[in-house]
């Protein structure tokens, strides 16, 4: 009986909206990094629980550094010529595309019901990736974003206050603001000096997972970009979701991603923040420097297409199925999903 369980749940019928799809596997798996070997610390004395026995602790030895947790749904019969990677941006983690704050599906189910193989990797030090020593591996402490700096950042409202009813947020907004302080509970520690790691083993997922499509989200879209500069012939559409990490072309051979079609996506109040006037500089330069050489180059501003009140985080926001309807039928329209 439990084995016929566990076939039907692995081979499970899931509906979103009008459409439904059959599950073939479901799994996980670590990818990247090394063993490094620690030396030179004291050992000490811990209590693993409240009212354990002292034990010792000898933290040198053999640990394993720099590893990528990598989460995949593999449809029975999927519609899309070649899965969809997820890539989710900085300070956060995969859960991200799993859920909404309010308890909506993410765009993970979104895109399951379209068709496609799902994967949604952890970037490395984030969520299942875990952390590294600091300062004996990774070489800076680590960031923690606030609850202030991200109701702005991603142009949520302009005025935050602890107590929830003083925040200010955008009228017609479609972040989910009773929601807010679970999406803060998500926030991950983040490094500046850990991003050739991080490459890496990006890199190398990519190797294992494509030909693909890859799903960039802020930061995210400089592991998606470079990854498709060093193995463009892997990487069948970029998408890049408020692209802030797009590097300025003229420090990459752009050349090398002219036959890859890539869309940008953008949301609403660009205008309105001083640091997105910034922020927009490098993506913006990108953006032009495809067009310039031919590429098949796409942006879309949602306010444009009447879709309004859209945040950084648009695949959380109130609309985000409208807004991944957006992606999802701009991939149909490259041949890559019926």
């Amino acid at each position: 009986m439990r084995k016929a369980l566990i076939a039907a749940f692995l081979l499970l019928a899931a509906t979103v909206g009008a459409h439904a799809y059959d599950v073939k596997e479901i799994g996980s798996y670590f990818i990247g990094g090394h063993i490094q070997t620690l030396s030179g610390m004291p050992e000490e004395t811990v209590y693993f629980y409240p009212g354990a026995p002292p034990t010792a602790y000898n933290p040198n030895g053999d640990v394993h550094t720099g590893q990528m947790y990598v989460h995949f749904v593999r449809l029975a019969q999927p519609r899309g010529k070649v899965p969809v990677i997820l890539v989710h941006g900085g300070g956060l983690s995969g859960t991200g595309w799993e859920s909404t704050p309010d308890g909506r599906p993410g765009w993970q189910q979104f895109f399951l019901a379209a068709g496609f193989d799902v994967i949604v990797p952890d970037q490395v030090e984030r969520g299942r990736s875990n952390w590294s020593r600091y300062p004996q591996i990774f070489t800076s402490a680590p960031l923690f974003r606030t609850a202030q700096e991200a109701w702005t950042l991603f142009r949520i409202g302009t005025t935050y206050e602890t107590d929830p009813a003083k925040r200010v947020s955008w009228t017609g907004g479609q972040f989910p603001v009773a929601n807010y302080d679970d999406f803060v509970a998500s926030f991950n520690a983040r490094w500046t000096t850990t991003d050739a790691i991080a490459q890496a083993a990006f890199d190398q997922m990519v190797d294992r997972e494509c030909p693909c499509v890859l799903i960039a989200h802020s930061a995210g879209s400089g592991f998606a970009i470079r990854a498709a500069l060093r193995a463009p012939d892997k990487i069948r559409a970029l998408v890049g979701l408020e692209p802030s990490a797009a590097p300025n072309p003229t420090t990459i051979d752009i050349a090398k991603l002219k036959s890859i079609p890539t869309l940008f996506v953008w949301g609403d109040h660009l205008g309105d923040y001083p640091d997105w006037q910034k922020i927009v500089v490098n993506p913006y330069k990108f953006q032009d420097g495809m067009t310039a050489q031919g590429a098949k180059m796409d942006v879309v501003h949602l306010p444009e297409r009447g879709i309004t009140g859209n945040t950084h985080m648009m695949m959380l926001d109130k609309n985000s199925d409208q807004v991944a309807g957006v992606v999802r039928d701009w991939l149909v329209q490259q041949g890559l999903a019926q």
